[in-house]
């Protein structure tokens, strides 16, 4: 999904008349609940209108929470507007926003609802920061094109993995919205010409890998195209009678290969020009775009420099745990990093680089996440079990994908979660490593804080809110979980697990090194490679990531740092009456900015 539809969609998804089980959820509560006051009903008046009228600007998320039903059944047939004008449209639409949630009286609420009034403000108002200060959809998100930001990098993936092919309608719904990708292609060429003359263009070898992947989509004849055998497969699995091949293909053929082949001429028209260095800080207004970056994916008010300085100490302390797990595997000669390199490589540790080495590697990842889900009750007073699939990158933009990501499950549970893998290279995954990814990602990382999260009796606008400091320092902090409830089997597999720590604390270096420091794209890279032990391609992956989404790795590890935090300050406040799965139990609130978390586990603390 595109990411400024995903990050518009988050402050405002899912309005309570738009879900078909209003009423199940209303009357749901937990059992300790405080009954509600006189002014929740005018809050969630105010949610509702306010998530009605966002919720209709942005089918595709609808879609992906089971929203485009009943009466917004016609949403499953379009597309946002991805326009120039869209960013100011999302900011006025924000303010409306605001003044309505800021009109319901704090002092009238229950404290859940003034729990929630504050979350949703919060939201809000980071959202317009970019609309605001810089006009961008975020400054997370500077520029409009690059080999993980466009209409052909996030759409085709929409389409194939979200977009549900059950009945004839949904066909026809999926034609719709292909017909209408050549108009969001050339709505994006614009915004990106646009942007362009403001020096708002990816790095040189961004735009290269955007290109690559462009060629890769436009190459197929368009009946092969992707675009056209995801609808021909799975209208054929659903049994749906029509000519479903032939009329996608006619219309990619038609509309879709015209509006790549411009934005592709534009890309190429821009790249002799296009810097090669890898910062933000090379752009207009670049320090203060990578500053409200920091703020806006931590929560939290740290400079640059203090984050630069805690991954500096965080990368010492892990590397010195690694060393005697290291050195009792036989692994005594040259640096930390040199070693785990040499683990990397050891043939016990690495899947067959063919289809029956990734279908083994997904099985293993399976069997992780059953295993885990095993456990989870030592832990959690009353932990999901809902469905989680895993599955490999689509092999068409596995070149600029993420390594490892995770997709909610609509609301209604009309469709699994989704945890991605990407296994360009099944080498840059030795075994070793998967325990730790596979508790981030599936449990009891994001897969159970989210499911944890939409199951709770809540208004929907919080089962969905997104602040990436919560959910990724959540997910680290399951790792850490994972340990302690005996998920690493063997010194090797806990290596993983501290390499996994390891890394993020080199994020922390990595992102401000690269956006206020000036370091160079291999100059990142080989910090990584040398620091942490990952393969020379995945960490060049991963730094080509920090370059177009400046601020986001470095959410991981100061989110991990406030959990640990709230639980140890939980544990002195409760003492004798701290229970570790009445502290989980905060899940069930939603996620929240840090800082709010730290005073919400202190009141539940004290209220023991």
């Amino acid at each position: 999904m595109d990411r400024r539809v995903f990050i518009m969609s988050t402050a405002a998804t899912a309005g309570l008349s738009l879900l078909p089980a209003r009423s199940a959820l209303a009357q749901a509560a937990p059992a300790n609940a405080t009954p509600a006051s006189a002014g929740d009903a005018r809050l969630n008046a105010a949610f509702d209108q306010v998530l009605d009228e966002t919720v209709r600007q942005s089918p595709e998320f609808a879609t992906s929470l089971g929203l485009d039903t009943g009466k917004n059944a016609a949403l499953r047939h379009t597309l946002g507007d991805n326009s120039y004008k869209a960013i100011a449209d999302d900011l006025a639409r924000n303010r409306r926003a605001r003044a309505l949630i800021t009109a319901v009286d704090p002092a009238s609420l229950s404290p859940q609802a003034r729990i929630d009034r504050e979350v949703v403000l919060y939201n809000i108002e980071s959202n317009m920061v970019g609309p605001e200060r810089f006009g961008l959809a975020s400054p997370q998100g500077p520029y409009p094109i690059s080999q993980q930001d466009g209409v052909y990098f996030s759409l085709p993936d929409f389409l194939a993995s979200t977009h549900p092919v059950k009945t004839a309608d949904d066909a026809e719904a999926y034609l719709d919205r292909l017909a209408l990708m050549g108009r969001q292609l050339d709505n994006e060429t614009e915004v990106q010409r646009r942007e362009a003359a403001k020096g708002r263009v990816a790095p040189d070898f961004s735009l290269d890998l955007a290109l690559g992947q462009m060629a890769k989509l436009r190459a197929p004849a368009p009946a092969d195209s992707q675009l056209v055998q995801s609808l021909t497969r799975r209208t054929a699995a659903a049994t749906i009678p029509g000519d479903w091949q032939a009329r996608a293909a006619r219309i990619v053929a038609a509309q879709v290969y015209p509006a790549l082949d411009r934005q592709i001429a534009l890309l190429r028209a821009l790249r002799p020009k296009a810097r090669s260095a890898a910062g933000i800080w090379a752009i207009p207004d670049g320090a203060a775009i990578y500053a409200a970056a920091l703020a806006q994916s931590t929560t939290t008010d740290l400079s640059p420099e203090a984050v630069h300085r805690m991954g500096l100490q965080q990368v010492a302390e892990l590397t010195a745990q690694l060393d005697p797990i290291l050195r009792s595997q036989g692994l005594t000669q040259g640096s930390v990093g040199a070693r785990l390199d040499q683990l990397n490589r050891l043939p016990a540790q690495l899947f067959a680089d063919s289809d029956a080495g990734r279908t083994a590697l997904l099985a293993s990842l399976n069997a992780g996440v059953r295993a885990m889900q095993a456990r989870l009750p030592q832990a959690f007073s009353n932990p999901p079990n809902a469905a989680l699939e895993i599955r490999r990158v689509a092999p068409e933009i596995q070149d600029g994908a993420p390594n490892g990501y995770y997709f909610r499950a609509p609301l209604d549970g009309s469709r699994a979660a989704i945890y991605w893998i990407n296994l360009k290279s099944v080498n840059d995954w030795p075994k070793y490593t998967l325990p730790s990814l596979t508790y981030h990602e599936g449990v009891p990382g994001h897969h159970l804080q989210i499911s944890t999260a939409q199951r709770a009796p809540t208004h929907p606008l919080r089962k969905i809110a997104f602040f990436n400091a919560y959910l990724e320092g959540w997910a680290l902090y399951a790792e850490q979980l994972a340990d302690e409830l005996g998920g690493y089997a063997s010194p090797v597999e806990r290596a993983g697990y501290l390499q996994s720590f390891l890394f993020r604390a080199a994020r922390l270096v990595v992102d401000t090194g690269i956006h206020t420091k000036q370091w160079t794209h291999d100059q990142a890279t080989r910090y990584l490679v040398d620091t942490v032990g990952f393969a020379p391609g995945r960490s060049q992956r991963e730094v080509e990531r920090y370059c177009v989404s400046p601020g986001q790795a470095c959410s991981y590890k100061i989110g991990h740092a406030a959990w640990l935090r709230a639980r140890e300050t939980a544990r002195t406040i409760a003492g004798d009456r701290f229970d570790l799965k009445h502290f989980h139990d905060v899940l069930e609130a939603g996620a929240m900015p840090l800082s709010m978390l730290q005073r919400i586990v202190e009141e539940r603390a004290r209220a023991i």
